[in-house]
Parts: structure tokens; C-alpha cells; sequence
């Protein structure tokens, strides 16, 4: 026998095994009633997972929002303008060694990369330059927080940073 001749043979077996089980699942899920109730437990079940991960989610990127914001408020930035250069370096520096590391080191690079921003001349710029530079979740999140602080700055000027870090983000700083 050919190689060719054995692989469409072994080809239609397969395939006729995988139209058999279509066949019979498609029976099964019509004809009994206890296999459909327990398809439809484990899509809630999918479904609710899927909704607790969403929310861990959300609830983990606003802890990193609210402690970006308020790390970066209690730091004294420098003021001449060589010290800032100087930063700059060190905190852009900082932040591509940790987005070199991976993914699972994105949520670290966004405070460097926020604090480089804050001495940054032109923050706009600096912005467009991230936005080709760096990975898409950590300039999503700077993004954020950007937006969460010129909401905060905008409606509570008296406050301090931490506390409209706070009011903004809905996480109360102890």
C-alpha cells in the first residue's frame, strides 16, 4: 500500500469516528433529560466564573491605580532641571527592564513609567511615545490613571493627592 492510500484511509476513519460522536452527542443532548440540566449547571457555573474573574480583575486594577497614584504623590520629585533628566532615565530605564521581564511584570513597569511622565516636560508627548513603546496594558493603565487624576485634580482641588486618588478610584487609603 501507498503512504497516500494509508493517510486518506486513516483520514476517513477519523473522520467518520468524530461524525459518530457528533451524532451521539446530539442524541444524547436531545433525548435526555438529566444530561441537558447538567450542561446548563456547568455553563451558570462557566459563566459565573467568568464574572468573579471580571471583577477580581477590576477590583486588583484599581488597587494598582490607587497605589501608583498615591506611591507617586508622596514621592518628592526633583525640581532642577538636570535632576529631573536624571530620573527620567532612571524611572524609564526601570520600566523597560520590567516589561522585558513579561507579562506577569506589567503591573510593576506602570509606576516607573507614571513617574517618568510626572517630570516629563511634555507630558503629551510622552504619551505618544508610550503609546508606540511600551505593551498595550501598561500604557492602558497609565492612560487610566492619567484620567482618574485630572478628574480627581479637576473636581477637589482642595484636597490632598492621596485623597482624591481615593475619591476617584472609590477605595478608601488607611
Amino acid at each position: 500500500m501507498k503512504n497516500s492510500t494509508i493517510a486518506l484511509i486513516t483520514t476517513g476513519v477519523v473522520a467518520s469516528l468524530g461524525l459518530g460522536y457528533l451524532i451521539y452527542f446530539d442524541s444524547k443532548r436531545r433525548s435526555n433529560p438529566e444530561f441537558r440540566k447538567q450542561l446548563r449547571r456547568e455553563r451558570k457555573q462557566a459563566a459565573k466564573a467568568s464574572k468573579e474573574a471580571e471583577k477580581d480583575e477590576k477590583e486588583s486594577r484599581l488597587k494598582l491605580i490607587e497605589r501608583v497614584i498615591v506611591e507617586c504623590s508622596r514621592e518628592e520629585l526633583p525640581t532642577s532641571a538636570e535632576a529631573k533628566e536624571k530620573y527620567f532615565m532612571e524611572q524609564v530605564a526601570a520600566g523597560e527592564a520590567l516589561c522585558g521581564k513579561g507579562p506577569s511584570y506589567y503591573d510593576e513597569a506602570v509606576l516607573p513609567f507614571y513617574k517618568a511622565l510626572k517630570v516629563y516636560p511634555a507630558p503629551m508627548e510622552l504619551v505618544m511615545i508610550y503609546q508606540k513603546t511600551i505593551p498595550e496594558p501598561v500604557f492602558t493603565t497609565i492612560t487610566t490613571i492619567l484620567a482618574i487624576e485630572q478628574k480627581a485634580m479637576e473636581g477637589q482641588q482642595a484636597e490632598t493627592p492621596e485623597a482624591a486618588a481615593a475619591s476617584a478610584t472609590g477605595v478608601d487609603i488607611e
